[in-house]
């Protein structure tokens, strides 16, 4: 059975940094696109960052680039989302996807992706 569970969020001041961690069982993911979204309350779940299968080719949403790096450890089949510069406007229940291996690219949208975890929750106060 194929799971990934976030972890490292929490309530931090604006300026501060979070560094989240999804790690995977089940199955290998290092073949695999991963990616983070994230989903304010009232609004959609909105793509973050993504990191292609098999390199570190990685893209991120306009409202993050420069503040967040997606990274990989596959010898820990885990993948982390390092925040910086954090704004309260970053408050949003974070999820970790992964896509099935035979997916080429990595995608912005949720259908990309095959495999979620239950989301971490970050705060980012005044």
């Amino acid at each position: 059975q194929v799971q990934l569970v976030e972890s490292g969020g929490g309530l931090v001041q604006a300026g501060g940094s979070l560094r989240l961690s999804c790690v995977a069982s089940g199955r290998s993911f290092s073949s695999s696109a991963m990616a983070w979204f994230r989903q304010a309350p009232g609004n959609e779940r909105e793509f973050v960052a993504g990191l292609r299968r098999g390199d570190v080719t990685t893209i991120y949403a306009d409202s993050v680039k420069g503040r967040f790096t997606i990274s990989r450890d596959n010898a820990k089949n885990t993948v982390y989302l390092l925040m910086n510069s954090l704004e309260p406007e970053d408050t949003a229940v974070y999820y970790c996807a992964a896509a099935g291996a035979w997916k080429m690219t990595v995608s912005v949208q949720e259908a990309g992706y095959d495999y979620w975890g239950q989301g971490t929750q970050v705060t980012v106060s005044t």
